[in-house]
């Protein structure tokens, strides 16, 4: 079979069988199309358009491709998928939830989020103690951060900053959600955007990977 016929579509299967927190779990994966750094994949009878380094919600990335073969992850473990081959591979799947993030041009983690079903876009910041943003930023996402906040000062680029403490109900990244986050509202709009800090991060086990980093539920 030549690259010409590289967009015909294919009858690759493979059952990944996983283990999660319910009990054993397949992933019935069909390989329908094989482009450069592309893939069309039907898992569990639903199409997926993948491009490089991005998860399905099923949890299958793709790593690198062209119009002969494929390389997939799951979970970490990665199988090469060769054009018209039919393989079975066994992987375990996390039992908690996880997302994975990945660097911008500048070096930094970011990811699309939401707070209190809100959407923003996150900068991790492990060396901010709280999840971070300025007025205008609260105000878009219909925090009373002077009425339910508590007054305190804090210490920025710029110099030292009024802000206020406050309860963000809800904050999710990816398939992680967490409850009753401290965050800090800074009273300047000269500040960043929104940082995620380890009020969130610290509540998560965190794997840095070069590029990418995962998050991932400790309980």
């Amino acid at each position: 079979m030549t690259k010409k016929l590289s967009c015909l579509l294919l009858t690759l299967l493979l059952s990944i069988s996983s283990v999660a927190a319910a009990g054993p779990e397949t992933l019935d994966i069909v390989v329908l199309g094989l482009f450069k750094n592309k893939a069309i994949l039907n898992i569990n009878g639903k199409q997926r358009f993948l491009k490089l380094k991005k998860r399905s919600p099923e949890g299958v990335m793709l790593i690198s491709s062209n119009s002969d073969e494929a390389v997939i992850e799951v979970n970490g473990k990665r199988e090469t998928v060769l054009l018209g081959t039919q393989i079975g591979s066994s992987f375990k799947r996390d039992s908690q939830p996880f997302t994975n993030v990945f660097r911008n041009e500048r070096g930094m983690f970011t990811a699309v989020g939401t707070i209190n079903g809100f959407p923003v876009n996150f900068l991790l910041d492990t060396g901010a103690s709280s999840v971070a943003l300025n007025r205008a930023a609260a105000k878009r996402l219909g925090i009373d951060f002077r009425l339910k906040g508590t007054p305190m000062f804090v210490s920025t680029a710029s110099g030292t900053e009024r802000a206020w403490r406050v309860i963000l109900s809800k904050v999710q990244v990816g398939d992680i959600t967490l409850t009753n986050v401290e965050g800090v509202v800074i009273e300047a709009d000269s500040s960043p955007g929104v940082l995620l800090g380890m009020s969130f991060l610290g509540r998560l086990q965190m794997t840095n990977k070069g590029d990418s980093m995962k998050l991932q539920k400790k309980f």
